[in-house]
């Protein structure tokens, strides 16, 4: 099977090398998607061997898994697999999260970081924003209670189950969004254990108070979900 990685990316010049090329040893292709960067990104991207698709404004991570899916689709690609370009997620995790796709166990596989392994550096204020996140996604959305880490941005489909998750949420929301499309899809689903590693240099990226994004992400869910 051929097995693409999408990597959407937003000011990553100084991190994206060393991610993608820790990626290339698991993927046979990577589609970098860079969002609107300001920096060297797309640039330094298309240094390595990978496939560099540019959105000429900021539009979010949702869009940009969007069109990097969209990609890989017509390039050929038997699996898809959801990766950060921040080093956040172990490329180690890679082939265990392919594994029950390949076995024809699963149509969509799942990261978690509350299975059992230990995240490295996570914040208590983000493990309870994460928590806190969990139960809205139960009470909400009517996602299964078995989901243990909506939130994850770590996922790998196959490519039908990537033409039947149609998904519309251009920001963080696009992540409770695809589940509660692959929960009510009728695809098999698993999730596995996943490692996430926190350095402060991503924390300080991406800020280690994230109350208002889950409430931007709560409001762009009712928007988008119960408005329709």
């Amino acid at each position: 099977m051929k097995v693409i990685g999408v990597v959407p990316a937003f000011k990553e010049e100084t991190r994206i090398v060393n991610v993608l090329r820790a990626y290339l040893a698991y993927f046979d292709e990577i589609v970098v998607v860079d969002d609107g960067s300001s920096d060297r990104t797309a640039e330094v991207a298309r240094m390595e061997r990978v496939h560099v698709l540019r959105h000429a404004i900021n539009r979010g991570q949702g869009a940009s898994l969007r069109t990097g899916t969209l990609a890989a689709l017509k390039l050929g690609a038997d699996v898809i697999v959801h990766v950060d370009a921040d080093g956040q997620h172990d490329p180690k995790d890679l082939p265990n999260l392919i594994k029950p796709i390949l076995e024809g166990q699963a149509d969509v596989v799942l990261g978690s970081r509350f299975l059992g392994v230990e995240a490295t550096g996570m914040p208590l204020l983000r493990r309870c924003v994460l928590k806190a996140g969990r139960w809205f996604n139960i009470l909400a959305l009517g996602i299964p209670k078995k989901v243990t880490d909506p939130q994850n941005g770590l996922r790998a489909m196959t490519a039908e189950a990537a033409r039947r998750i149609d998904f519309h949420q251009d920001g963080k929301a696009h992540a409770s969004e695809i589940l509660r499309c692959v929960t009510r899809s009728g695809l098999r689903w698993v999730e596995i254990p996943a490692h996430i590693i926190y350095t402060q240099d991503s924390l300080n990226k991406a800020g280690t108070n994230r109350t208002s994004d889950a409430f931007r992400i709560a409001w762009h869910l009712f928007i988008g979900v119960f408005t329709k």
